[in-house]
């Protein structure tokens, strides 16, 4: 295939939302840190048991927001 070729760049284009597409439907919101709403400590989500683990790190944001409203 040579280079100048005008299929080489919508093969790259249909390649790279190929890759782009997988990506999105893998991402699972399992991964992601949450938020817990009271205490305002991160925690992720475990899908195979249903629970929360608990990553005893806490969101600056929220607390500073708690702090604001008591």
């Amino acid at each position: 295939m040579d280079l100048a070729s005008k299929k080489l760049p919508i093969i790259l284009i249909v390649v790279l939302l190929g890759i782009l597409a997988i990506q999105y439907f893998n991402n699972d919101t399992s991964g992601s840190k949450l938020i817990d709403p009271e205490t305002c400590e991160l925690y992720i989500k475990d899908p195979r048991i249903n629970s929360k683990q608990y990553l005893n790190e806490y969101d600056s944001k929220c607390l500073d927001f708690k702090n604001l409203n008591p």
